[in-house]
Order: C-alpha cells, then structure tokens, then sequence
C-alpha cells in the first residue's frame, strides 16, 4: 500500500529534495519491490514509472495497458510505440467497463468503478506473472484533485511510488526529459469518458464522437484541447491563445467540418479556453469531495 494516505495530501513527503533526487529515490524504491505490473498508460506519469522500472528490472517489468472504448486508439498506439523504444515488455488487457451500469450511468464517482475493474484485471496479469506488486502513476498532484479512481486503488493495494516520493508534474517532466522519453513533453490525455457531463450515459457511439472529433482537430494542428459531448452539441476547449488561428475564416469553416463530420450537429467554442478537468465544476456546489 501507498506510504501516502489519499485522504491526506496536504504534506509533500520529501519537500526539500530536488527532481533528480527524487529519481534516485524512486530507483532505490522499485528495486526493492523486485518484480512488477506497471499500469501503464502511456502519459508521462506512467511513462516514468514504466522506464525506471524497466531500467532496474528488466523483464521482471511488465506494462499493462487498459484497452476500452474510453481509451483512444491513438492513445494505445503511442503508448505502444513508446514502450518498443523503451524496450519494455508491454501486455493490453480488454476491460468492459461499458457493460457496468455503475460506470455507464456516468456518477461523479465513474472513475472508481473503471479503475476497479482495470485493478481486477491487472491483478490477474500479476498473479499469472508471480509479480509482488502493482504500481501506477500517481503523482503528488493528483492527490488534492477528484479522482475516486484513487480509491480503487487503495483497495487493490496498489502502490503510487512518485506520489509516495513528492513528484509533482513538474518533477515528473523533468526527469521524464532526462531520460528521453517521447511522452516528456505530451499533453494530458484523460480517458475519452471525462469529455461527457456527469449524469449523461456514457454510450459507445458518444466515445467514438470524441474520438473522431478530436483526432480531426489534431489533424488540423491543435494539440492540447478537448472535446466536451452535450448532447447534438460539440463544445471545443483549446488554449485561448490559439483562439485567432482557430477562428480564422479559413480554418474555423475547416474545424466545423470536421467536428460535424464526427457525428456532431452543432460546433461551440468554450470562451474560457482549455483547463482540465472543466466538467469537475459540478461538482464545487456539492459539497466537499470524497
């Protein structure tokens, strides 16, 4: 289990170490875990975990990817291409979590019925593999968001080794740099689920939607954005900076074409810009989170 109680997260274990120190640490600390299942997912969190762990186990590490209809293919394809280049072994597991009504019904505690599932899962890998232990990428960070998946872990024992040491995203950036991993610089890429407003059913045919309206939109050189389902409507999020060149009237007659082509009727543009985690707003009026 994780030395950090996520109930807990107002003190950063470690505060004075630097990011290469904290990289030390988290050699020493996979090293001494001996064999491994790393849920990998091909962020950059995951990514680090994943490349030290290859480092000091070698094939006594073995990423295994998620594979749903919330995941992108273009997502399982990096991460796949990522961990050829690293050289480590990588296993996709298929979870279901669609067939869940629990997940379906789309709460705001979606998260903790998915991540229980993909637990399941990579507990079964790491039974078969006689691995002592499951790791994941949790970050530092993470644990003063809303992130009910972090439940999930807690029950499957699953233990979050940069969390445990401090890393923050900054940390993890930098050491992920240091070490040349292709995901160092790569945005933020949640599950496709976290693009649809808590109490609309998630559905197959709204997954696929985003996922064709955002590999449209990336086509057409916008990287860090997301694409909020509302129903008939397709709510776009990009940096404000990158307003101008969206709103061009050349491109903006391009992004409503591909967007409309996805299975969307009508196109927005989000005034405030892109910030994670925008449907989380929700929940602020609700009380404070679990």
């Amino acid at each position: 289990m994780s030395l950090i109680s996520i109930r807990d997260p107002d003190s950063r274990p470690l505060p004075s170490l630097e990011w290469h120190e904290r990289l030390e640490r988290l050699r020493g600390r996979l090293d001494s875990l001996g064999r491994v299942v790393v849920a990998y997912s091909g962020g950059v969190d995951s990514s680090l975990v994943l490349k030290v762990a290859h480092e000091r186990l070698g094939a006594s590490a073995l990423g295994v990817i998620g594979r749903s209809d919330s995941y992108s293919s273009r997502e399982l394809e990096l991460a796949i291409a990522q961990a050829a280049q690293i050289g480590a072994r990588v296993e996709v597991v298929t979870t279901g979590e669609l067939s869940d009504p629990a997940f379906a019904a789309n709460s705001p505690d979606r998260c903790y019925h998915c991540k229980s599932e993909l637990y399941r899962q990579l507990r079964a890998v790491a039974e078969r593999a006689g691995a002592t232990a499951i790791v994941d990428g949790t970050i530092f960070d993470d644990l003063s968001d809303h992130r009910p998946g972090r439940r999930a872990a807690d029950e499957s024992d699953v233990i979050s080794p940069l969390a445990d040491l401090g890393f923050t995203k900054v940390d993890v950036r930098a050491a992920a740099a240091h070490l040349g991993l292709a995901s160092s610089e790569k945005p933020a890429s949640p599950c496709l689920a976290s693009r649809i407003p808590y109490g609309t059913t998630i559905t197959r045919e709204a997954l696929a939607a985003i996922e064709r309206a955002e590999d449209a939109l990336r086509a057409l050189g916008f990287e860090e954005l997301r694409v909020r389902h509302h129903g008939d409507v397709a709510r776009i999020e990009v940096p404000t900076e990158q307003f101008a060149r969206l709103l061009d009237p050349q491109r903006r007659g391009d992004v409503v074409s591909a967007v409309l082509g996805a299975g969307f009727r009508f196109v927005s543009l989000d005034l405030e810009g892109f910030r994670s985690g925008a449907l989380n707003r929700v929940l602020e009026a609700s009380g404070p989170r679990q």
